[in-house]
């Protein structure tokens, strides 16, 4: 039986058949990233659609992101069994049943399994794709072929807010997860074609399960505990069990693969200190990056009011913008030492949400907008220099390794900061209604002035004396409420600028690790 090889497939569609290739890949990849974004659009109309709060809603960011992290782990011993072309039809079969499931969820625990479908089909995909055109182009042009890859990819998040803003206007939030199967089709397509495939090996390559299990029993307990610590108590024996499982699963974790001779990751490359540093600001990287993904469509639609689609539109400036200068930073990159670039792109975020923590609800688009801009802006220059500090830190039979910890590393930081600031969101939520609410007595003269106001217009409106005190109160209520939400996220976004700027310290030790590193090569 025959099988359609890499070189047979060169030979059938001579010198295009790179490209076909890299445009089937990235098409489907186009589809999972879109996945990413979009959601997130949907967040209120789902909180209001089942009735949960955001404990529970921002299940369907940061469990996306944990289950990719777990996909890109297995990653190399799926394709190794299956090879490109079927692994990549099953990636997207199960992101597909992930996104049908998702528009058509009864509840939120289903909606919730749906995304992590979606994100384990996206971890598994998207290694997958990025391997593959590597390896099918000749050295002298994978530059190129990454650079048009890598910009489809960065304009996915551009336009994919809008979108979603439109299917949730126009439509509903259901339809939002329907964006994506129209390029998971063509994607199926155009892969059946044009990808390699060879025959399942008789005997199964031999995988780190316990590594895996270890790795979920501690993914797991550290999220879970803190994505519900504020509702069920900190310190109560639930959450503190949760925790404690966590840590061991995640010290267990590290003994076992200090001892297995092919781990999930290889902890040791940890040992080198400049790949510490790149990893440890890929952490807190991927932490901002996708909190602030979650954070801010949520808060111009439950602060400042915004529709879903003027939330989408709001962001795709700075996503077309990032698109923009996605290849000039690659460029700069290669000119500019990345540590420089690396703490240049921090300071612009970390700016950017500084100056984001003083909004509020009389806040306009455009100001929104600029301010949107400068943090992405950031994050376009921290991204093709951490990329290139991280992979050049290691000897060349380590890279392949490298560069999936340091994807592995990022995901984690955004399954972690979106869990964790949504918690920091909901503690200072709970925190200034409580202040608020305790000022709120007949001593203060506004507060009292206002419940008259109130009981006169509702008087003149024809409602009855009882009526009219309970509305007055129940207003009041609500201004307390938003106030304090408003209040929760300001102080959101000030910690988010301030936890992005605690990568410069790494970034520093990555400077003077790559200064030693080129000295030691000159006197060599």
């Amino acid at each position: 039986m025959t099988y359609d090889s890499a070189e047979v497939l060169s030979a059938r569609y001579g010198p295009a058949w790179r490209w076909l290739v890299t445009v089937s890949g990235m098409v489907g990849v186009v589809a999972m990233v879109l996945s990413m974004t979009t959601v997130n659009v949907a967040v209120p109309d789902v909180m209001g659609a089942f009735g949960i709060g955001q404990d529970k809603a921002q299940w369907m960011s940061s469990a996306f992101a944990a289950m990719m992290a777990a996909g890109m782990v297995l990653n190399s011993w799926i394709t190794g069994i299956f090879a490109e072309r079927r692994t990549f039809l099953m990636s997207l079969a199960v992101f597909s049943c992930g996104a049908v499931l998702g528009g058509m969820a009864p509840n939120e625990d289903v909606l919730i399994f749906a995304r992590v479908l979606q994100g384990f089909a996206a971890g598994v995909g998207q290694p997958l794709v990025m391997a593959m055109i590597f390896s099918v182009f000749p050295a002298d042009r994978r530059g190129l072929a990454m650079g048009v890859f890598g910009l489809g990819v960065v304009f996915a998040p551009a336009i994919g807010p809008t979108l979603g803003g439109v299917m949730i206007e126009f439509f509903s939030w259901r339809y939002v997860f329907f964006i994506a199967l129209p390029f998971c089709a063509v994607a199926a397509v155009m892969g059946s074609l044009f990808m390699p495939t060879a025959a399942i090996p008789k005997v199964i390559p031999r995988f780190d399960w316990i590594g895996l299990l270890l790795m979920g029993v501690g993914l797991a307990g550290l999220m879970i505990g803190f994505a519900y610590g504020q509702s069920e108590g900190w310190t109560s024996d639930v959450t503190l069990l949760r925790l404690g499982a966590g840590v061991a699963g995640t010290i267990l974790l590290v003994w076992w693969e200090l001892r297995f001779d092919k781990p999930l990751v290889n902890i040791r490359m940890f040992a080198n200190r400049q790949f510490a540093s790149a990893s440890l600001i890929a952490f807190l990287f991927g932490a901002g990056m996708m909190a602030s993904t979650y954070l801010v469509p949520v808060f111009v639609q439950t602060v400042v009011q915004f529709t879903p689609l003027m939330s989408g539109l709001m962001v795709m400036p700075a996503g077309i913008m990032l698109a923009v200068i996605f290849p000039t930073a690659g460029r700069l990159a290669d000119m500019v030492p990345p540590a420089i670039m690396i703490v240049g792109g921090l300071f612009l975020f970390a700016i950017g949400f500084h100056v984001m923590s003083g909004t509020d609800a009389n806040s306009t688009f455009w100001s929104l907008a600029g301010i949107t801009m400068i943090s992405r802006l950031g994050l376009g220059f921290i991204n093709p220099s951490l990329n290139i500090s991280s992979l050049n830190a290691l000897p060349p039979d380590q890279v392949r390794q490298g560069a999936g910890a340091v994807n592995l590393m990022r995901q984690l930081g955004g399954a972690f900061g979106t869990i964790l600031f949504v918690a920091f969101l909901e503690t200072r939520n709970r925190f200034h209604a409580d202040a608020l609410a305790a000022t709120q007595d007949y001593a203060n003269r506004t507060t009292d002035l206002l419940i008259n106001d109130l009981k006169h217009m509702l008087k003149l409106a024809g409602l009855p004396e009882q009526v009219q005190r309970a509305n007055a109160i129940d207003y009041l209520g609500s201004m307390v409420q938003a106030q304090s939400l408003m209040l929760a996220f300001q102080d959101s976004f000030l910690l988010l600028a301030g936890v992005i700027l605690l990568a410069v310290p790494p970034a520093l030790v990555l400077s003077q690790s790559q200064r030693r590193a080129t000295r030691m090569a000159r006197t060599a």
